[in-house]
């Protein structure tokens, strides 16, 4: 099948793009957000092919994959088709509902010819998809490996975009934290966060980088009040990270009990952080515990599998 593909979310079409299919990517010059083509900072296999929006028009595509709501219009004016209607199209649900929760309207919900599917569980239930025909697709996630080591007494935190999304990512609590253990803080834009002492940035590194500073770090700190689930998570739960996470959204689910501690109590919180931090050996065996977890639920074979299933169950 040849399946067209925004990229739009790094890590996730870094599982996605390892299916058994051939993955047709927008690239504009600038690589701007419609067009960003093959990833940069991700290692991504051959069958992920960046293709012009003018080359779209003639191009042979079994299935669209949409991601955001004006793809649908880019998808006509690029391909040529209406999705849904003159190919078949599903749509990606990343992202927790905003605005009016529970009672969000999803922008595909008066569509019954695209099925919405969601990332996780606890996204189906909150986002209203009206005749929109839905199912969950769990994450899946290229295991990096065991590689904890966690000599650096330090808890890690992996925020995209802190400043901007402040109390969504839990940016806000960031310093309720540094008292049990300085943080070292990864991602987009971390270099805006207010200056503190305790708190140190590492901006945009490439992933294989950011997997091996993550495993020396002693800890990792998921302060996410209102995200789908973050895959940051689950890539430290595969790199044998004991985790401490606030218990929101699909978090519940995807920490069980002895992988790590999840409350939305910062003060049991505050004390887990301060725990692994003072005891090596508890911390790696909370993190071994952690990526058994995370292998069992959110392997990449389930992950390729299920999709496999549905893209071809939609182009039949």
């Amino acid at each position: 099948m040849r399946v067209l593909h925004w990229h739009v979310h790094g890590s996730w079409s870094t599982a996605f793009v390892r299916g058994p299919h051939t993955y047709l990517v927008p690239v504009t010059p600038d690589r701007d957000a419609d067009g960003r083509g093959r990833a940069q900072t991700f290692d991504w296999p051959a069958n992920a092919i960046e293709i012009a929006p003018e080359a779209l028009a003639g191009a042979d595509v079994d299935v669209v994959v949409l991601q955001r709501p004006h793809e649908v219009q880019l998808t006509q004016q690029w391909l040529g088709r209406r999705p849904g209607r003159d190919v078949p199209a599903v749509y990606v649900e990343h992202n927790t509902p905003r605005g009016d929760v529970p009672d969000t309207r999803h922008p595909m919900a008066d569509r019954s010819d695209i099925p919405v599917v969601h990332v996780t569980p606890f996204n189906e239930l909150f986002w209203d998809c009206g005749r929109a025909p839905t199912l969950v697709i769990e994450h899946g996630i290229p295991d990096p490996g065991y590689r904890y080591t966690g000599d650096i007494p330090h808890a890690a935190v992996v925020i995209n975009e802190p400043v901007r999304r402040w109390r969504v990512t839990g940016t806000d609590l960031l310093p309720r934290f540094t008292a049990q253990a300085p943080l070292d803080v990864f991602g987009m834009t971390v270099s805006q966060l207010p200056a503190n002492d305790r708190i140190t940035t590492f901006e945009d590194l490439p992933q294989a980088r950011m997997h091996a500073e993550l495993a020396r770090r002693r800890v990792y700190l998921h302060p996410i009040r209102w995200t789908s689930l973050g895959l940051s998570l689950l890539e430290a739960m595969h790199l044998g990270m004991p985790v401490v996470a606030l218990a929101t959204t699909e978090v519940v689910a995807a920490v069980p009990p002895g992988a790590g501690v999840i409350s939305t109590r910062i003060d049991l919180l505050a004390d887990a952080l301060r725990a692994f931090i003072a005891d090596p050996g508890l911390a790696q065996h909370v993190g071994v515990a952690a990526r058994a977890a995370a292998r069992h639920r959110y392997s990449l074979d389930r992950f390729c599998t299920d999709w496999d299933q549905l893209i071809k169950e939609v182009s039949r």
